[in-house]
């Protein structure tokens, strides 16, 4: 890289600098991940003030720096200005540039992850409101293959035989393991042992949530852990059972009905979203009624974003809004 450089990124993140400057964090196509200084761009006469908005994607004209780069000037090639309109999509919007930055490298073209990320965000924007959860969703997934994480949702990750979903059978269960990479059979869990999977407390729920989901949440129970001894609080949420142990670890399991593994087995496709509608399969919307859709959704973005989370070893921060956003809806 020659001490200037063009390259075509999409701003990712930005913190103030001093009085009038902010440190940009963009995904370029050419070179990956890089941070930049923007001079006085938040001065309200900048020309690169609106070019240094999130979200923004621009032609850019950089000086390398020893520590920093320097951004000079800046085109603006696409905008994304109603993803800023609606609380929900700019949150899932954040969402996402979290999981990039999980994954993104430096240095190195990114051009199929910058083209993803997009894609997606132009999706977000033109989707209605109750479409969000399930672009977010689908995203997220697509976001987990390119990074050669995505579960297996197809055979069981024990035995490696086929998991076909029984759409007839209300009572039909698959369980999910975060540790082993997917789904499993039920009868298969007691080889994976206790499946605990130890990450930060922070990754998941805390066990007195204060945003207004909060409401609608049974109310907690406190038991010795079998663990560790320690007492230990469980929330619950329906098909999940998250323990926030004293040692700041906890133990997920999850179980999927035949809907939940239905809709994850379809997120693989590149096209399973359309933005102008958001339906259920056609084999699946007969066994599902309002306002289970809506639900169902969320809890599939609940379930990758604990996987994601504990592979990327990273929190996702924009997820407690998400949470907010998009309670639950009783029916």
């Amino acid at each position: 890289m020659s001490r200037t450089y063009k390259a075509t990124g999409i701003n990712l993140k930005g913190i103030p600098m001093g009085e009038s400057d902010r440190l940009l964090t963009i995904l370029t196509q050419e070179f990956g991940l890089i941070r930049a200084l923007a001079p006085g761009s938040r001065k309200h006469h900048s020309r690169l003030s609106g070019r240094s908005g999130l979200f923004v994607v621009n032609q850019l004209f950089l000086i390398q720096g020893k520590t920093l780069d320097k951004l000079v000037q800046a085109e603006t090639i696409r905008s994304y200005p109603g993803l800023s309109e609606d609380l929900g999509k700019l949150t899932a919007s954040q969402y996402l540039a979290e999981l990039v930055l999980c994954q993104a490298l430096s240095e190195q073209p990114q051009e199929e992850l910058f083209y993803l990320l997009t894609e997606h965000l132009e999706r977000l924007e033109r989707s209605p409101k109750s479409a969000i959860l399930a672009c977010l969703t689908h995203a997220t997934f697509h976001l987990l293959v390119l990074a050669g994480l995505a579960p297996q949702v197809h055979l069981c990750c024990v035995t490696r035989e086929p998991i076909r979903p029984d759409l007839g059978n209300p009572n039909w269960r698959a369980g999910f393991s975060i540790t082993a990479g997917g789904i499993v059979k039920v009868s298969e869990l007691g080889r994976l042992g206790s499946d605990v999977a130890r990450v930060a407390a922070n990754l998941t729920q805390p066990t007195e949530p204060t945003l207004p989901e909060a409401r609608s949440q049974p109310p907690s129970s406190d038991y010795s852990s079998p663990l560790t001894g320690a007492r230990v609080a469980e929330t619950t949420d329906p098909g999940y059972r998250t323990i926030a142990h004293a040692d700041k670890t906890i133990e997920l399991t999850v179980q999927l009905t035949a809907s939940e593994l239905t809709l994850l087995q379809q997120l693989n496709q590149p096209e399973l979203l359309a933005v102008e509608s958001i339906s259920l399969p056609s084999s699946l919307s007969k066994h599902v009624s309002a306002p289970l859709p809506h639900n169902l959704w969320r809890r599939l973005e609940r379930l990758l974003r604990h996987y994601a989370q504990y592979h990327f070893d990273r929190s996702i921060r924009s997820a407690l809004l998400i949470d907010a956003c998009f309670p639950p809806v009783l029916s």
